[in-house]
């Protein structure tokens, strides 16, 4: 393998061509930074390597085994984390959602969980700037939150028959509702195509009608002079003698390089960022990199999921428009009525035949299988289904460690530790209840609940002192000044809102530092 940066060391290495990776080696080679990305999965085309087909897009996810232990619903198999350019930003559904004032301050408000070190104004900025660099639709009028529009673009101008009835059960039940603010065009924009309603957002979007780093600011950084090495597995962070990194190892085709760097930033995921940081433990490092706190792979969190599956005189067919076209966050914040702190948002959500086949097979302590699944699965078409995007309150004992069991390249797999906590579950149950209640008032016939998670986050969480997180806001190790961790595993706390946006933001506000560190 050749390339240009081999025996140089660059300004910038970063790990990790997905939503923070991607908005950093834009903004930091522009700034005209030397950047080199390091990602461990290829470099797709859409239009050769997308297809309209379920099963064969599965490899667009991260599908390495991890061990699963806790007595949560886990469920790593169907994980969204993303492997390849463009990392999980090519098989999400384009939600995009800002979190609220509310999710940065949650103990000072609601006396649980913890404060993040930043406000939602220290954000607010740069959820502008990524929502007018990738044009997100949106309603005229988003009635939570801090944020109340107008988008860059306008929302979707037609919904499907799933968010069409979520409306008019909640409606009924005088529940708030609106079209969902989505990274998904509804106009043209610099030569891509609007939304054509084909249905397979989380298959990848073959018109490039949905965003992801792979077709906006991937191509924009190696304009700028980014390099992009794509099926690079990395698999330790170096650190010179004076503590500092100074580099990184990967492999590429079986065979082990080193790239050299005077900064180092991890964008890999919650669960492979903390992996990494445990596995390039040294003799000056014996914990893990970052890791004086103890708190690299803690406090990780996921988003309750819960889907909520019934069935209608008429067909819905959940393939159809994108993915999520219709949302409340009307149970977002703390109501002391409910006896649980925090909230969640409900998604009207599709759902693709063996996205549902596989969720109802495990709805029942029976299992559903063989010749009744058939019989369920006949009847595909008149299913609707709503999801929940549930806070989960970050908790020391969930967290992400080293087994003892071995990949590949050498590495020890990740085993991921998680269980709910009695707050979690009776959100969950309150959630599922209102579900329920939205689609019996749209008179569907409640059939099937399913448990799930989504949305891996924490485990390398920012803040303020060094004796309980592991990066400053900015994403800078407490402990190694030119190391720096850029993705959901910053986040102190959960929210009830998909997390990309707030990835992408925190991204560019790194960049941003970075960029004056540089200049200074």
């Amino acid at each position: 393998m050749n390339w240009r940066h081999e025996h140089d060391a660059v300004d910038i290495l970063i790990v990790g061509a997905g939503a923070a990776g991607g908005v950093l080696a834009k903004e930091l080679s522009e700034a005209g930074l030397s950047i080199v990305v390091l990602e461990a999965g290829p470099w797709r085309d859409p239009q050769k390597d997308f297809a309209s087909d379920e099963l064969s897009m599965k490899d667009l996810a991260w599908e390495d085994t991890r061990i699963i232990e806790g007595t949560g619903a886990m469920d790593m198999s169907a994980y969204p984390s993303g492997r390849g350019v463009g990392g999980g930003t090519q098989r999400f559904t384009g939600v995009f959602l800002r979190f609220h004032e509310s999710d940065f301050k949650m103990k000072s408000i609601d006396g649980v969980g913890e404060d993040w070190p930043i406000h939602y104004k220290d954000l607010e900025p740069y959820y502008t700037k990524i929502e007018k660099e990738i044009a997100v639709s949106g309603p005229k009028h988003f009635p939570w939150g801090n944020f109340h529009g107008p988008y860059p673009f306008p929302e979707m101008s037609s919904l499907s028959t799933n968010a069409s009835l979520f409306q008019k059960g909640c409606k009924t039940l005088g529940i708030q509702t609106a079209v969902t603010p989505l990274a998904i065009l509804s106009a043209p924009l610099d030569g891509r195509s609007p939304c054509t309603n084909r249905g397979f957002c989380m298959q990848g979007c073959m018109p490039n009608a949905k965003f992801s780093t792979l077709i906006v600011h991937i191509p924009k950084a190696v304009q700028a002079g980014a390099e992009v090495l794509a099926d690079c597995m990395v698999t330790q962070i170096e650190v010179d003698e004076y503590g500092h990194v100074c580099g990184a190892l990967f492999v590429h085709q079986g065979e082990t390089y080193r790239q050299r760097a005077k900064t180092v930033i991890l964008c890999a995921h919650a669960i492979e960022t903390p992996r990494l940081l445990l596995h390039s433990a040294t003799p000056q490092f014996p914990d893990g990199l970052a890791n004086s706190s103890g708190w690299v792979g803690r406090a990780v969190m996921t988003h309750s999921s819960n889907d909520v599956y019934a069935k209608f005189e008429h067909e819905v067919r959940l393939y159809k428009g994108a993915s999520v076209l219709a949302s409340t966050q009307d149970f977002y914040e703390t109501d002391p009525k409910r006896g649980f702190a925090r909230g969640y948002t409900i998604h009207a959500h599709g759902s693709k035949p063996i996205d549902m086949a596989q969720g109802i097979s495990k709805s029942s302590p029976d299992l559903l299988w063989g010749a009744k699944l058939r019989e369920v699965m006949l009847d595909y078409n008149y299913y609707g289904r709503l999801t929940m995007v549930g806070e989960v309150l970050p908790d020391w004992n969930n967290h992400i460690s080293l087994s003892a069991e071995k990949d590949e390249y050498g590495m020890p797999r990740a085993t991921v530790t998680f269980s709910y906590g009695d707050n979690d579950r009776k959100l969950i149950d309150h959630a599922v209840d209102n579900m329920q209640m939205i689609l019996k008032a749209a008179a569907g016939e409640v059939a099937f609940v399913v448990p799930d998670t989504q949305h891996l986050m924490g485990g390398c969480r920012m803040g303020n002192n060094p004796v309980n997180s592991v990066v400053n806001s900015y994403g800078q190790s407490h402990d190694i000044p030119n190391l720096f961790i850029c993705d959901a595993s910053l986040f102190v706390t959960s929210s009830g809102a998909n997390p990309t946006h707030t990835i992408m933001a925190l991204a560019a506000r790194t960049a941003d530092y970075i960029i004056d560190l540089a200049s200074s």
